[in-house]
């Protein structure tokens, strides 16, 4: 076949991949979004827990579709309410009666030390949520009238819920501009080319939007709600990150091909044969990983799973398919200034084969200082604080909060979220006074009441969320649950109680906490044995395996108390959501693990032909530039989450940055390889590297583009890289 028909059948084959992309895109775009499912519970629970189980029985009190917004008013000198402020106060109360149900509000509720008065305003839910933040906008938007010197805000779980709302308007085009923005830069430091990044940047923004228009048709097809926010912020950086990786790594393969083949064609399919089991184990860690997610007990946690695993599957599919066609359609002159040209020098890796040099000379001083390191971080973590209360939820305080925390300064702490006691009617009396006698309990009072279902509200005295709340939901939980004949009718579907149910909002904050403790004790386990299958299987040994996953293992540790320490004393963070744990674990393992995959592989081919310790250094040389610039910028591009509105988002995304880097800089650049270096041969173990002189050319070193031996039968796929 003529050089000229290879070039117009490769030019044709590429273009028709990109066109069928783009039918494929067309074609996902197209698909019609099922129903969303109705959520679990408000927290995603199920009704397995008491909470849910209350949220679910108040459907048969008649106030089932109320929840109150509270009017706050104080003085902006924090002082007493004059008579004339007071007279202010009551005079709101005829302009919001048009916003409660049935027409009127309760009577102004002034704080013992006068400073704090406020309105509760019944407010009706059964529009939806869309419905009841456009009610709160208009509530406060009527409050007007009052004097200058005195401050009006409206909480409650109305409030809430809007104010959630209002600090995600916007957020995923500031979301996709950030990350955008970040992998642009990184692309163009990484290549030094005004073009090659281009491509790349296309190609992953691409596949980050298909993925969010995927996940909003599959997510609800398998039976999960999809509420979007939280779940489509973490799928959007992890596809960006976990795309861009892949397409530094064919890439940097492709490149050094350009360098052996004078057909570029030639040269990508090469590049494809030994990048795609790296691609492929890694990506396929990383979904097995995020999977583990569906055994979770928050629905939000599964949806996750499905959008995260959609997400790294279509990162892999542009990767290995879509990325190769846009590139050589364009030519090696995509790399200009740096074209790569047949039996021209390599530069990269002599940084990276200096350093692997002088690890190799020192692997007992490197490892201990490399593991005391990581563990002189871990210890940070010790006296980490883990829980938010709902007032700490924001970086930027809403109008919500700041009305809470005036509350608190006068009130109970729990006045504006009571905790909800569902009985019979016949035991509401008793649960009442049972309720009232707990200590941390600030009042009792029997609320609304249907056939079969009897709701006493209950104000506790410290904030929600904290660890004095959550001791006094379980000590409640113990009293009223005692009252003979108080269990109400079971909810279809779930467990029975023994007595009486504590729910709301504030119990819900404690159930979400023991599920995410019971979330841990299951997951964790799982994934480091599905990780370490994977590795046992792509290595076909046992010592490398466990060797791998410990140092992600202390990564992760490591990680977490250097976070700790940013958060508590730089940044001044109240605690640890609960939730990041178990989230920051998930993808810290997943990706971290990939830059071992990427390392090791390519060590194990090469000590085919030059034995493990030459085989580490080689590999250290050729991957130490496109696994660092493929960390920095996966570090990154987390880091992007801090632009989002939630704490939880914000402590996600800079441990999971730190844990990359330490994965990047630390373990794959002197952990592993001085492991290696100690081990020789047994890092193998029970495997065995047969040395054969059949073997690629270094990758380093470029041969000439005939009678170049392919690669090893059945060795791992190598992966290249720059400084």
């Amino acid at each position: 076949m003529s050089v000229f028909t290879r070039v117009v059948r490769g030019r044709l084959a590429a273009w028709l991949t990109v066109a069928a992309a783009i039918a494929l895109g067309a074609a996902v775009f197209a698909l019609p979004t099922p129903d969303n499912p109705a959520p679990v519970s408000s927290t995603g629970l199920s009704t397995q827990w008491q909470s849910t189980q209350v949220q679910r029985l108040q459907d048969e009190l008649p106030s089932r579709d109320v929840q109150p917004a509270i009017v706050v008013v104080s003085r902006a000198d924090r002082a007493a309410l004059t008579e004339e402020d007071r007279a202010a106060v009551a005079g709101t109360t005829d302009p919001l009666n048009s916003f409660a149900v049935g027409g009127r509000t309760s009577s102004p509720q002034f704080s013992p030390d006068g400073t704090v008065a406020l309105v509760a305003v019944p407010l009706s839910t059964s529009g939806g949520q869309e419905q009841v933040a456009d009610t709160v906008k208009e509530l406060r938007a009527g409050l007007t009238g009052l004097p200058d010197v005195l401050t009006v805000e409206v909480t409650g779980p109305p409030a809430f819920t809007t104010d959630l709302t209002n600090v995600f308007e916007g957020a995923d085009t500031t979301l996709l501009a950030f990350t955008a923005a970040v992998v642009a830069l990184l692309l163009l430091v990484t290549y030094r080319s005004p073009f090659l990044w281009i491509v790349p940047l296309l190609v992953v923004a691409a596949t980050e939007q298909l993925t969010l228009r995927a996940i909003e048709t599959i997510v609800p097809a398998v039976g999960i709600h999809f509420a979007g926010g939280a779940v489509t912020g973490i799928a959007s950086v992890l596809v960006f990150g976990a795309a861009t990786n892949y397409a530094l790594l064919l890439i940097a393969r492709y490149r050094e091909e350009l360098r052996r083949e004078e057909d570029r064609f030639v040269a990508m399919r090469a590049a494809l044969r030994r990048t795609a089991e790296p691609i492929l184990a890694s990506g396929s860690t990383v979904v097995l990983g995020v999977l583990t997610l569906l055994l979770s007990e928050q629905e939000t946690n599964r949806a996750l799973a499905v959008a995260c695993a959609t997400g790294v599957v279509f990162a892999m599919a542009s990767a290995l398919f879509v990325l190769p066609a846009a590139l050589v359609i364009f030519g090696r002159g995509l790399f200009w200034p740096f074209v790569p040209r047949v039996g021209g020098p390599a530069r990269e890796g002599r940084l990276w084969g200096r350093l692997g040099a002088l690890v190799e000379r020192r692997p007992v001083p490197v490892a201990l200082l490399a593991t005391l390191l990581l563990a002189g971080l871990a210890l940070g973590g010790l006296g980490i604080r883990t829980g938010l209360s709902e007032t700490e939820q924001f970086r930027v305080k809403p109008e919500a909060v700041a009305g809470a925390e005036t509350l608190a300064r006068a009130f109970p702490a729990g006045t504006t979220q009571p905790v909800t006691v569902l009985t019979t009617p016949a035991a509401a009396q008793a649960v009442t006074a049972t309720a009232a006698e707990v200590d941390g309990v600030a009042s009792a009072r029997p609320g609304d009441a249907g056939d079969t279902v009897a709701q006493i509200d209950v104000v506790i005295e410290a904030e929600p969320g904290t660890a004095a709340s959550d001791r006094t939901i379980e000590a409640l939980r113990d009293a009223v649950a005692a009252v003979p004949g108080s269990a109400p009718p079971a909810v279809e579907g779930a467990g029975s109680f023994d007595g009486a149910l504590v729910g709301g909002t504030v119990a819900a904050t404690y159930d979400s906490a023991q599920a995410d403790r019971k979330d841990l004790q299951l997951i964790l386990p799982l994934i480091l044995l599905l990780v370490g299958s994977v590795l046992v299987l792509l290595l076909r040994g046992i010592v490398a395996p466990i060797l791998l996953v410990l140092t992600v293992i202390a990564s992760f540790f490591a990680s977490i108390g250097a976070g700790w320490l940013l958060f508590d004393h730089v940044l001044g963070f109240p605690a640890l959501d609960s939730g990041v744990l178990l989230l920051g674990f998930v993808f810290l393992v997943a990706l971290g693990v990939d830059y071992n995959i990427f390392l090791v592989t390519r060590a194990r081919e090469d000590a085919r032909r030059t034995g493990t310790r030459a085989g580490m250094l080689s590999a250290l040389r050729v991957t130490g530039g496109v696994i660092t610039s493929a960390g920095v910028l996966l570090a990154a591009v987390f880091a992007v989450l801090g632009v989002l509105p939630l704490l939880t988002l914000t402590q996600i995304g800079i441990i999971v940055c730190i844990g990359v880097l330490l994965d990047t800089l630390l373990v794959r650049t002197v952990l592993v390889p001085a492991l290696v270096f100690l081990l020789g041969d047994r890092f193998w173990w029970p495997g065995r590297i047969n040395r054969t002189a059949s073997a690629a050319h270094p990758a380093d070193e470029p041969g000439p583009p005939a009678n170049r031996p392919d690669q090893t039968a059945g060795a791992p796929a190598p992966v290249t890289s720059r400084d």
